[in-house]
């Protein structure tokens, strides 16, 4: 059985990296800053695994669109070493 924990919801993925971090470091200071029940906190926690895994996805496509770019432009810099 999978949690919704371990496969965010379409309206996660919707989220941006910019978005997706906002909410996190609010979900943090949530957490740091005390005064919720075991079960709030939970909630909170939970979201915020959520939130970091939809950060790190979106920072390893655009490192992936970077790579490719890079090596891309490399690419085009050899073929016209050649000429």
């Amino acid at each position: 059985m999978t949690s919704e924990v371990e496969q965010p919801t379409a309206a996660s993925e919707a989220l941006g990296y910019e978005q997706a971090r906002d909410e996190l470091i609010e979900v943090v200071r949530r957490l740091e800053a005390g005064g919720t029940t075991l079960e709030e906190s939970l909630a909170l926690w939970e979201r915020g695994e959520e939130l970091a895994k939809i950060c790190r996805r979106r920072l390893d496509g655009a490192r992936a669109r970077l790579d490719a770019a890079l090596a891309e432009e490399a690419g085009a810099e050899e073929a016209d070493g050649e000429l």
